[in-house]
């Protein structure tokens, strides 16, 4: 105990979520601390490893640490919004973008899908089961595509040993929920329109489409009950466009954007609105969406609808050296 603070954690602690306060700089007299939270990965030779929801590893000294504890794994909920578990999202979300090829390894399922995006193209947890890596890494060594893993929180573990195993981290996102219903309570507008084929028009309104093109249709055109939102433009591309997938409670939000030109006018929140009513129509009842956490702007917006993070998850794949 230093100064009333208290170290309530140890080695034993591996694998737990904690609360660490660490001097910034031991023998500092002007006592600046350091906090971190995330899961405890590693206690050895007087070194912490700490890795963060997001991935990230931190290193610190046990000399420097002041104070400890374990932390619960999951914030308390906020009320109204939809109750779900992490891999229930994971496995909703991968309907919602379902690749070309998947096959089920242990508890992971794995996605390829030539390339075209990292979601279609990664193995991600259905369950709590550790990963085989070989036979993970040779499945997709068969499809030419390198090995590669969603994780989400609460993979800390896992992660972090990716990470001394020398494979990179990419693609921070961050999972959100929101109730449905409030969503849609905005008054239509006729410039909108939701059909439920995806269309040439639709996709000259997504340019990543044209990236892959037949592999982007088959994407975008599946899941369970998929909707598409268009608003006319000016010119032959649309203002803006926006898909969702109705899955039992679940009305995943995917591909919404807005042409540069007509940005700052209320069509996100417009698209969004006109695929809540559809999906409400489509018996959902709940809201998922996935977005970078370097997004900022996407993620006021979302924040200002309602939407509230739900989990993180990162990309883990091997470097070019690592692969030979």
């Amino acid at each position: 105990m230093r100064g009333g603070l208290t170290v309530r954690v140890g080695p034993a602690d591996v694998g737990k979520r904690v609360s660490l306060r660490t001097l910034t700089e031991p023998g500092d007299p002007a006592g600046r601390f350091t906090d971190t939270v995330g899961v405890l990965t590693a206690w050895t030779d007087g070194s912490l490893e700490v890795t963060r929801r997001d991935g990230s590893a931190v290193r610190l000294r046990e000399s420097a640490l002041v104070a400890g504890k374990v932390v619960p794994d999951t914030p308390a909920r906020r009320r109204g919004l939809p109750a779900a578990d992490v891999p229930e999202l994971t496995a909703v979300a991968a309907r919602a973008w379902p690749a070309a090829a998947t096959e089920r390894i242990g508890d992971w399922l794995v996605r390829a899908a030539g390339g075209w995006t990292r979601r279609a193209n990664s193995a991600c947890a259905l369950g709590d089961a550790p990963p085989d890596l070989a036979r993970i890494s040779a499945w997709y060594a068969a499809r030419g595509l390198p090995p590669a893993f969603q994780l989400a929180t609460g993979q800390e573990l896992l992660a972090a040993g990716l990470e001394r195993r020398g494979w990179a981290a990419s693609g921070h996102a961050v999972v959100q929920i929101a109730a449905l219903a409030p969503l849609a309570d905005r008054e239509p507008v006729e410039r909108v329109r939701v059909e439920g084929e995806l269309t040439a028009a639709w996709l000259s309104g997504w340019p990543r489409a044209a990236d892959a093109p037949g592999t982007a249709e088959r994407v975008l055109a599946g899941g369970r009950t998929t909707l598409f939102a268009l608003a006319p433009g000016s010119g032959p591309r649309p203002a803006a466009v926006g898909r969702c997938v109705v899955d039992g409670r679940w009305a995943g939000f995917t591909a919404v954007r807005v042409d540069p030109a007509h940005r700052g006018t209320g069509l996100a929140r417009e698209v969004m609105a006109a695929l809540a009513r559809a999906a409400l129509d489509a018996g959902a009842s709940a809201a998922h969406l996935q977005v970078e956490t370097d997004n900022a702007a996407a993620r006021t917006l979302y924040r200002s609808l309602g939407f509230a993070d739900h989990h993180h998850y990162h990309y883990r794949s091997p470097t070019e050296a690592d692969r030979r």
